[in-house]
């Protein structure tokens, strides 16, 4: 990076920009191009090629260097992480996946762990298909899983599949609400609903 630049906060750099320097864009695309990276890495489990998901990354980040406001938004790193995790969603969502989730190959679908939002979400441990010893046990774990997401897709509302499916890329649900669009009470309510709905389904009791 030039070393007139390297000094300058996020927000600097836009102001620049905006004042019509032509290499601001490409100084922070590049900054931030590990971030698109790791958040491609953490959508891939919803389904989608690599690739796909770093190029609509990229896109959700110059919508953000683009769109961001000083005034309104937070720091430009947490619009930038919206922006890029909210465009990769929808692209998923418009493309269509030819399953529901992979939930064989995600072992912690309810991992107790202390969420940013909320402190204290203990929840079954895991929730994790039997590890694979022989042939025949690949087919039957083959046909749990697809009857658990058969299930899921049976018993979760839209929007309880939704946040369950962000929520399983690791996203806690301030963040979810934003890529959603929704009240961030509204999404904790679903993301409880959809988790007691799958516990049900897995160990028949709430």
């Amino acid at each position: 990076m030039d070393s007139k630049y390297s000094e300058l906060t996020d927000e600097e750099l836009i102001l620049r920009m905006r004042d019509d320097d032509p290499k601001v864009v490409d100084i922070i695309m590049d900054k931030y191009k590990d971030m698109v990276r790791n958040k491609a890495r953490s959508m891939y489990i919803l389904g989608a090629e690599p690739e796909d998901l770093i190029q609509e990354g990229m896109i959700g980040l110059f919508k953000a260097v683009r769109d961001y406001d000083m005034g309104r938004d937070a720091s430009f790193s947490t619009f930038a992480a919206l922006c890029i995790s909210r465009q990769m969603y929808n692209a998923i969502q418009a493309a269509g996946r030819q399953k529901h989730t992979p939930l064989n190959s995600y072992v912690s679908l309810y991992s107790e762990r202390n969420d940013d939002e909320s402190g204290n979400a203990a929840f079954i441990e895991s929730v994790e298909s039997t590890f694979v010893v022989n042939p025949e046990q690949m087919v039957i774990d083959k046909e749990n899983v697809e009857a658990l997401e058969k299930a899921i897709e049976d018993n979760l509302s839209e929007m309880e599949k939704k946040v369950l499916e962000l929520s399983m890329t690791g996203i806690g649900y301030v963040e979810i609400a934003r890529i959603l669009g929704v009240d961030e009470k509204s999404t904790d309510n679903a993301l409880q609903r959809a988790r007691g709905k799958v516990k049900k389904l897995i160990f028949g009791k709430d």
